[in-house]
């Protein structure tokens, strides 16, 4: 399996692994898909405290009147919403292999053009 093989780490959460030059990208679509429903189901609930929290920053004058307030929204809406990504099975050491062979050692460009 290359490095640049688009088959996920299979799970709730399919985990894809992306070679870039200076290591490894982890691209989880479908935990942003979740974190962003989890924000939206928080907002729009019942409860309607974080929206009031919303609206209320909306309405702020200036980012200085604003910068705690939302740092609290901010902390709110991360307590509600998902972080984790579960592996079960085999699947923490196929992320484990997946991730060596994508971040082993690569030559820098300019070592490239020195070894020709």
């Amino acid at each position: 399996m290359s490095t640049d093989d688009r088959t996920p780490i299979t799970g709730p959460i399919p985990i894809y692994v992306e070679t870039i030059p200076s290591g490894v990208a982890l691209d989880m679509e479908a935990l942003t898909r979740l974190v962003v429903a989890d924000v939206l189901e928080n907002l729009l609930g019942e409860d309607t405290s974080s929206w009031d929290r919303l609206q209320e920053l909306a309405q702020g004058t200036t980012a200085s009147d604003t910068r705690l307030p939302f740092e609290e929204l901010v902390e709110t809406l991360v307590e509600a919403t998902s972080s984790k990504v579960p592996l079960y099975g085999t699947k923490a050491l196929e992320l484990a292999q997946r991730l060596a062979r994508a971040a082993g050692v690569k030559p820098v460009p300019q070592q490239l053009r020195r070894a020709s």
